[in-house]
């Protein structure tokens, strides 16, 4: 049985929520990602800012790319899994909140991340279309 730390992207750049929108679309570009966890002050994990998030919502709304910050715009975080975590439990805890990243934590640190092209690349077929179903509603 597979586990979180054998499927997920190591290595992982994490923002500040102080940071602006306009370092976060820069980090992103840079390490082609799509997605950075954010934390808080003191290190804690607060959310999760996407470059969809950048472009609906800041661009649309015309806010000002670097004086709005990472904080402001970041999605909280659901939950978090640990590395040990297997994956069958990862694709129902991921399907079950609908999310398509699920960051992996260990001693309070993120270590990882989990999303759907790691799934997709590890995972058997039938548990890929039940996540499927559970995030998007179909087959």
């Amino acid at each position: 049985m597979s586990t979180a730390r054998e499927i997920m992207s190591s290595g992982i750049q994490t923002l500040n929520e102080d940071q602006s929108l306009a370092e976060a679309a820069v980090l992103m570009r840079d390490l082609g990602v799509g997605a950075l966890p954010v934390r808080s002050a003191d290190g804690a994990l607060t959310g999760i800012i996407t470059d969809r998030d950048i472009v609906v919502q800041a661009c649309a709304e015309e806010r000002d790319l670097a004086s709005t910050l990472a904080g402001d715009l970041a999605q909280g975080i659901v939950s978090t899994i640990g590395p040990d975590e297997p994956v069958e439990t990862i694709v129902d805890l991921m399907g079950t909140q609908q999310v398509k990243r699920m960051p992996v934590v260990e001693n309070g640190s993120v270590v990882g991340i989990i999303s759907e092209s790691d799934l997709a690349r590890h995972v058997a077929e039938d548990q890929i279309n039940h996540f499927v179903t559970m995030v998007y509603g179909r087959d």
